[in-house]
């Protein structure tokens, strides 16, 4: 099993993992996105996502099939992209999960005929150390400017999609003002802008998620 660091999408599906589905992909996505903009892979130009060199390769299988996908699709938005084919990356990174072998995919039948996988936890203690150590940094003593980038980007975009798993009930000020510091940890502030347009889509898309059917 390995115990070597996690992609920053990995880390945030794992951090969801057994909440709202509806908000896994485009947190996943937003995490891959997030990712490949600290790496200086993908830019803003003008409030669009573009690929910086189009041969660039990371190594990381996420990474790279997201970055193809920009490198080959229409211009988007950062916001388009966060749900636009989303669950190409979330499955992708649950596939690099079940190597690393923190998830296990069992194979079933649904209605005893068609055949279908199923995603399990098979690192338990794994994912909870994983969200005890996010709790710390949303809510403990360390000023958000010495949080590592890729946890702190970690955390808010986990708050920003009102991950259960991360923010018990209730919203605090502190909390909300917290999260802003920690999104601004980004290397430039053309990145803390991208961070934050990741954010705000994450929460627009989890308040859209709550509303009831017709609502």
């Amino acid at each position: 099993m390995t115990d070597g660091p996690l992609s920053l999408p990995a880390r945030l599906c794992l951090l969801a993992w057994e909440t709202d589905p509806d908000r896994l992909p485009p947190l996943v996505r937003a995490g891959a996105l997030a990712e490949l903009a600290r790496r200086g892979l993908l830019v803003d130009d003008d409030g669009i996502a573009t690929p910086l060199d189009l041969d660039s390769r990371t190594g990381d299988p996420v990474l790279d099939g997201l970055l193809e996908l920009v490198s080959e699709s229409c211009p988007h938005r950062w916001r388009t992209w966060v749900t636009l084919r989303a669950r190409y990356t979330l499955d992708a990174v649950r596939e690099q999960l079940v190597a690393e072998g923190v998830l296990r995919a069992e194979k079933h039948r649904v209605l005893g005929v068609f055949p279908s996988v199923e995603h399990v936890l098979a690192d338990a203690g794994r994912v909870r150390a994983l969200r005890r150590r996010a709790r710390r940094i949303l809510d403990g003593p360390v000023p958000p400017e010495d949080v590592p980038e890729p946890d702190a980007t970690a955390v808010a975009l986990g708050a920003a999609a009102g991950l259960t798993t991360l923010l018990p009930a209730g919203t605090h000020a502190d909390r909300e003002q917290r999260v802003e510091r920690l999104s601004a940890r980004a290397a430039t502030p053309a990145q803390a802008m991208i961070v934050r347009e990741l954010r705000n889509t994450l929460s627009a898309t989890a308040k859209a998620s709550s509303l009831p059917v017709g609502g």
